[in-house]
Parts: C-alpha cells; structure tokens; sequence
C-alpha cells in the first residue's frame, strides 16, 4: 500500500509539475492552452461538452451547449488552481488524468 501512494504523490507532483510549465507559457502567449474537451451529448446538430482549459494558475472545467441555433452557453464552470486540480481529476478518472500527462508532456517538449 505505502508503495501505491508514493506512486500516486509522484504522479499529481508530475503533473502539476506540467501545469505549471504550461501555465507559463499560457503567461507569455496570453492563449489558453484546451487541455480536452468530452461530448456529453449531440443531438441535431447541437451539443453539450465539457471544455477544460489551463490559464496562468488555474484549470478551468466549463459545461457548454452550442451549435445548430443554440446561442453558446456555460452551465456550469469549476475553478481549480494548479495545485489542486491534479488530485481532483486523479479521483474523478484515471484514464483522463494519464491522457492529460501524455498531452501535456508532448505539447511542452
């Protein structure tokens, strides 16, 4: 067990780590970098998704409808700093939290 949560420390230190540089870079570009996006639903040419963006010192998670002859629009939106959003995606998928280092180690190269 000690061994699981060593690894588990390691791997939010990593990509906070990530965050941090991109969040840089974020800083010096004044573009937010769209860490992914997950559609929930599509139905006749409209959609809900969720868009997840890194700006200097934060990750923002927003729900957004659009398309067809919907006015875009946010229902809802989470706020995290840098800090705490790697424990936060870590406990809500780990198959995102894995793809999110994949990305971010490849965009930051």
């Amino acid at each position: 067990m000690v061994k699981q949560i060593s690894l588990d420390a390691w791997q939010i230190q990593h990509l906070s780590d990530l965050l941090e540089k991109g969040s840089n870079i974020v800083e010096k570009t004044t573009k937010p970098i769209v860490l992914y996006r997950q559609t929930l639903e599509e139905e006749e040419g409209s959609y809900e998704e969720i868009v997840c963006t890194l700006t200097k010192g934060y990750v923002i998670e927003q729900l957004v409808t659009s398309g067809g002859v919907l006015v875009p629009s946010f229902h809802q939106q989470f706020v995290f700093t840098i800090k705490e959003y790697p424990q936060e995606l870590l406990r809500k998928s780990q198959d995102r939290f894995l793809e999110m280092v994949d990305f971010l180690e490849e965009q930051l190269r």
